[in-house]
């Protein structure tokens, strides 16, 4: 089996994407009931209602592709297609009534990443990208930033929900908030990503993502002209639980100082918060 073109995907999964932000924005202004799937992963009824959405509609075009989802888990064909489909990137935000989320979608053909569609319904942007074709905000071509120097950046990054107090992020946050212009943390690794692609961001970092969160995400840092690898510098891999994506001119400066956290050197020590209150 050959892959099919991929402008033969991004029509279909655009108008998906777009089908299911408007049935979260419905749920977004009613402020949902929030359930919890443990400690403190939460989900609504809005993320299980846009995946169910979401999975009926791919079947319903491309029958037979493998589906992995967030909340339905893994619908394995043994097709050499796969869906990954965030139905709610940033089900925190959304429960909260923050206006930052996003309706994710990646397709892989054999492992490669060949199209994905990010849509943020709060501002009716969609972000897509097939392999080798470019990457479009509603439809007008976007690239990363030509920013090179990493004390001129605006970077991101993300906390987990779950045992975030085993976390080590905050070391990193603290770290590169002194070497850059700042570190925003908005709750969608997507969005993030996407951020990235069209030069809002000059990079983004985080821990133990899942592949339903980066493989859209990735696909269009990479077609926009940037950089995404482990944090070594080693090719990333949906299953690496670790994400650097940056504009690639301020790649390996980010590496640089990741490095320099993970082995201890030249930290800045947190401030005491009891000299300072005084």
């Amino acid at each position: 089996m050959t892959p099919s073109n991929s402008h033969d995907f991004v029509p279909g999964m655009a108008q998906i994407a777009r089908e299911a932000g408007a049935l979260l924005m419905e749920y977004f202004r009613q402020r949902v009931t929030v359930e919890y799937k443990g400690e403190a992963d939460l989900v609504t009824v809005a993320d299980r209602k846009s995946e169910l959405l979401i999975r009926e509609r791919l079947r319903e075009r491309w029958p037979g592709f493998d589906i992995l989802g967030e909340e339905g888990g893994l619908q394995d064909t043994g097709s050499d297609y796969r869906w990954y489909v965030d139905p709610l990137d940033g089900t925190t935000n959304f429960a909260h009534g923050f206006p930052v989320f996003c309706v994710s979608m990646g397709l892989d053909y054999k492992g490669e990443r060949i199209a994905g569609v990010v849509y943020d319904p709060t501002r009716d942007e969609l972000f897509a990208a097939e392999r080798g074709g470019g990457v479009f905000l509603n439809q007008q071509p976007i690239r990363v930033s030509k920013v090179g120097k990493l004390s001129e950046c605006l970077v991101a990054t993300g906390f987990p929900s779950h045992k975030r107090h085993k976390n080590p992020n905050i070391f990193f946050y603290h770290q590169i908030t002194l070497h850059t212009h700042g570190v925003r943390r908005a709750g969608s690794a997507a969005l993030d990503l996407c951020y990235v692609a069209c030069g809002r961001l000059d990079g983004f970092w985080e821990f133990n993502l899942n592949p339903w969160d980066t493989a859209a995400g990735v696909l269009l840092v990479a077609e926009a002209g940037g950089k995404v690898s482990d944090f070594k510098g080693g090719p990333f891999q949906l299953d690496s639980r670790e994400t650097l994506a940056s504009n690639g001119l301020v790649h390996e400066q980010l590496l640089n100082e990741i490095e320099q956290v993970f082995n201890g050197n030249d930290l800045e020590p947190l401030p005491d918060v009891r000299s300072f209150r005084k």
